[in-house]
């Protein structure tokens, strides 16, 4: 997943984000993300598929804690940006959507699990 998410910052860094404001290239970003990191871990529970709901909902409350303590150490100790920096992009009010991006990956284990147990 880290490799996905350096991936699409980088295509962000190198392309639209130069064209477009900086809200609307995080909202691109995020989606474009969303949809990569999906494809993902469709691929992770479809071939190491969870025992249980409940398996498959730690598998994204554990990615959910993976992905927001890394962001913290990028962001607080290795960029040296202040909290209030760092917690900008959780804002939903002001059109941040990181915080749905998180909401994701912490539920389609859970969906994908379903969808594919259904099957």
């Amino acid at each position: 997943m880290l490799f996905i998410a350096i991936a699409n910052g980088a295509l962000r860094q190198f392309t639209f984000g130069r064209v477009m404001p900086e809200l609307r290239a995080h909202q691109l970003s995020t989606i474009i993300g969303s949809v990569l990191i999906g494809s993902f871990i469709w691929y992770v529970i479809s071939h190491f598929p969870p025992t249980s709901n409940n398996h498959a909902l730690l598998i994204g409350a554990i990615w959910l804690c993976l992905t927001v303590v890394f962001e913290f150490f990028m962001g607080l100790v290795l960029s040296r940006k202040p909290l209030s920096k760092v917690l900008h992009d959780y804002n939903l009010v002001e059109g941040r959507v990181w915080v749905l991006f998180l909401a994701w990956i912490t539920v389609a284990p859970w969906l994908f699990y379903m969808i594919q147990d259904a099957s």
